[in-house]
């Protein structure tokens, strides 16, 4: 099940349609206090939030489905006429694993959708595996990231960003392929959500973040100065 918070009224009813023509459940809500009663009795698989709203802003629902352990690891996407880079730094800052700004075309929102799914059922299933490198270590199993033992909270899609580099250490991944693989679509233009979600990962880990290094043109390197890796290219 979705559920979609968005006030304006043609939108919500062409998401909507357009979600159910795919074959998949979902719920609109124009109000955050009817999305939150909903939540409370059922927690969706995904969440789809607009950010300009009534009563109060999607950012502050964001947080507040952040701090709630029923909803703290679900996958939700930010659909927004918000389109400048500040507005995408701050929504991911915020929690979301995803930025859709508007107007969107239904075949990009589809494929959106269905790469947060599937991250979802491949969570459930996934074998427990333990990343360490240059004071970063990462626990696929427990969602966990830790910084010289101090515990990182990143958003979903951070987390798997930084697990897909520390696997490929050494390796210049393109970002073409980061896309494809993390977020599970490749649209032409959409590689700055890479670049995006790079500089709110690289921020979150402090000092730690230099060890993710960018190579020009080309895409992004997971470089453990400690290490004598040969550097690699993709």
């Amino acid at each position: 099940m979705i559920y979609l918070l968005e006030d304006d009224q043609n939108i919500r009813d062409f998401t909507i349609y357009a979600v159910q023509s795919a074959g998949m459940e979902i719920r609109g809500f124009a109000l955050p206090s009817a999305f939150r009663s909903a939540v409370a009795e059922a927690v969706p698989d995904v969440i789809l939030l607009d950010i300009m709203l009534p009563e109060e802003d999607g950012l502050s629902v964001l947080r507040w489905l952040r701090e709630n352990p029923a909803t703290k690891k679900l996958p939700i996407m930010m659909l927004s006429a918000r389109s400048t880079e500040f507005d995408k730094v701050l929504g991911l800052d915020s929690g979301a694993d995803d930025y859709l700004t508007k107007p969107f075309g239904v075949m990009e929102l589809l494929s959106r959708i269905r790469a947060l799914m599937r991250r979802t059922s491949d969570s459930g299933s996934a074998a427990e595996e333990l990343l360490e490198s240059d004071g970063i270590s990462l626990n696929t199993a427990r969602h966990l990231v830790t910084v010289h033992d101090t515990e990182i909270i990143l958003t979903g899609k951070e987390f798997d960003l930084l697990a897909m580099l520390m696997r490929n250490q050494g390796i210049v991944l393109r970002r073409e392929r980061i896309l494809e693989s993390v977020w599970g679509y490749d649209y032409a233009g959409e590689s700055r959500t890479v670049d995006v979600h790079i500089r709110t990962l690289r921020a979150k880990l402090g000092e730690a973040g230099n060890v993710i290094e960018t190579v020009r043109g080309v895409g992004y390197r997971f470089q453990d100065h400690h290490s004598d890796t040969t550097e690699a290219a993709e």
